[in-house]
């Protein structure tokens, strides 16, 4: 269970999560685990991740083994999570999906990315979206959109002032969703690629 948030606004991107592990109905804060973090750098670029805690180390293990040139592109970053999804049956030992409605075997996380170049997310059966203004994803994201839609059109918020308030208050009403949080912010590049 996690919330992520990402925000586009005034010239920048940013990103926004909690801090958070839950297994089943325990859980553990941050004032219990160190590496309690959601959001990871790869390359110019931060990653939310929402899923089992484990997907943030194997995020991690992945980016550090294969870098790559960037997460800016729709395209290029179904690609960078198709070679992924191999990895994760053949290297982390993704467990396949026992539903047969599916018609692709799922990832098993949804992923939120802030880039110089936009937002975007990355669902469990990879889809790819690029958003305009923000998103969220995880076990408080109705929570979180809320939020971010009272709040975006505020001049006197940041982009990441945005994406925390979102989760702020997915922590406040979500039980998978726990302080305190966590969040980045980068410059947008808006030069053509």
């Amino acid at each position: 269970m996690s919330t992520v948030a990402v925000v586009k606004k005034g010239g920048f991107a940013a990103i926004a999560a909690d801090t958070l592990t839950k297994w089943g109905s325990g859980k553990e804060s941050a004032a219990y685990v160190e590496n309690h973090g959601k959001i990871l750098q790869v390359g110019d670029s931060y990653l939310g991740v929402t899923g089992t805690a484990t997907f943030k180390l194997i995020l991690a293990d992945y980016f550090a083994r294969y870098p790559i040139h960037g997460l800016d592109r729709v395209e290029e970053i179904f690609r960078v999570w198709q070679k992924l999804h191999a990895a994760l049956k053949e290297d982390y030992f993704l467990q396949p999906e026992e539903d047969k409605e599916d018609a692709l075997e799922s990832s098993r996380m949804d992923v939120l990315i802030a880039s110089p170049k936009g937002i975007f997310g990355v669902a469990a059966h990879r889809t790819v979206q690029e958003f305009s203004r923000f998103y969220a994803y995880g076990s408080g994201s109705d929570y979180a959109l809320g939020a971010m839609f009272a709040a975006y059109q505020r001049p006197d918020l940041s982009a990441e002032e945005v994406a925390l308030l979102g989760v702020e208050a997915a922590a406040e009403f979500d039980d998978g969703t726990g302080l305190p949080l966590m969040s980045c912010s980068i410059k947008l590049d808006l030069s053509q690629p």
